[in-house]
């Protein structure tokens, strides 16, 4: 029996170690570790890669969500359109200004349905918050006319869809701030806890770069009120590295979602859709089965790891049952949670690993 686990994120680093280990020690000597030439070479060359004007590197994803909603000035009394089935940093982007997540149903794509937005907007609703989830874009073509057309701030959550595009735009940047994580499992994964934001709106883009800096432009004036969100130079170094091997890393990850597209042919098994006009970039390969706990505990025993994205809807946990939300009110969100899982899909992972994979369960078969 082959054991294969959910991530290895060993084998990505390995895939280019000479150059990480290099990277690393020469930050490390350069003596400079934080706000340097290195997050500066970083800002300016994810900006480029996303097609934006402007990129401000940050402490996490959470923080690009929380400080993105600072920036725009959305807070109390104030609501933001959001999908009902992301996971919860979604919301406490939103929730830790103050503001009141407005629930939407997902479409067959897991991303925010754009034919059930307009229903819930209200003289409260400020913004969109669309979330690219599992590495494939939202349809933000009518997206960006409903915000359009309600005057709303349009906030785009990536932490999933590095290099995603609708139509001929990357995501990030159909919206006034596309807000990114480089969490280590991403597609342009750091090696510890890190995020960004882009925007074209320059405004937004010298707010963003006080408020993660303990709201200064110079050091000891403090202009506004601000947090300590700094992208470190070490992180920034190897993200660079990270992004130059962007387009090889990429395709790997679509090699392998192809096989797992043309290999499983299970009629207990429902496999992604993909949007047309959309590049999918692949950052989590999500399956659908109505036995999930079943299938689960089945590839479990055949040594392959796999995780559920997302077992609990934020409207239903525990956190925010203040909302006042209960079982049944997102119904799609709902059968979502209790039926996908998310599959064996890495940087590194092997030809054998892969057809083990959907070897296995192609096997699988419910009791008669």
């Amino acid at each position: 029996m082959m054991k294969i686990n959910f991530n290895q994120l060993d084998r990505g680093y390995l895939k280019f170690k000479d150059e990480y280990d290099k990277t690393a020690i020469s930050v490390l000597e350069s003596g400079w570790y934080i706000m340097g030439k290195e997050g500066e070479k970083f800002e300016t060359e994810f900006a480029n890669f996303t097609g934006s004007k402007y990129c401000v590197g940050l402490n996490s994803g959470l923080d690009a969500l929380v400080l993105a909603f600072r920036a725009l000035e959305i807070g109390e009394g104030d609501e933001v359109i959001v999908p009902a089935n992301t996971y919860i940093a979604s919301m406490l982007g939103i929730t830790e200004n103050g503001a009141t997540p407005v629930f939407v149903e997902p479409d067959k794509y897991y991303n925010l349905d754009s034919t059930k937005i307009e229903e819930k907007i209200t003289n409260k609703t400020k913004a969109i918050l669309v979330v690219h989830l599992y590495g494939q874009a939202a349809d933000m073509v009518n997206i960006k006319s409903i915000a359009d057309k309600h005057n709303l701030y349009l906030v785009e959550d990536c932490a999933q869809s590095h290099g995603a595009h609708c139509s001929d735009r990357m995501t990030g940047t159909w919206g006034d701030i596309g807000c990114f994580s480089f969490y280590p499992t991403k597609n342009i994964g750091a090696f510890g806890d890190s995020g960004a934001i882009v925007t074209e709106d320059v405004k937004l883009y010298e707010k963003m770069k006080m408020l993660r800096n303990y709201g200064s432009k110079i050091k000891y004036q403090n202009e506004i009120l601000g947090v300590n969100s700094r992208l470190d130079e070490i992180q920034a170094a190897l993200l660079l590295v990270k992004l130059r091997h962007y387009e090889e890393l990429r395709k790997e990850r679509a090699n392998i979602a192809d096989k797992y597209l043309n290999g499983i042919k299970n009629k207990n098994i429902k496999l992604p859709s993909i949007r047309e006009g959309s590049k999918h970039v692949w950052h989590l390969f999500v399956i659908q089965c109505e036995v999930r706990e079943k299938l689960q505990n089945y590839l479990n025993l055949k040594g392959i790891g796999t995780q559920i994205h997302y077992p609990i809807p934020p409207h239903l946990s525990k956190a925010y049952d203040y909302l006042g939300y209960e079982e049944g009110n997102y119904p799609i969100t709902e059968k979502y949670a209790d039926t996908v899982l998310s599959l064996p899909l890495f940087e590194g992972m092997k030809k054998d690993e892969i057809e083990y994979v959907v070897d296995v369960i192609n096997a699988f078969k419910l009791e008669k």
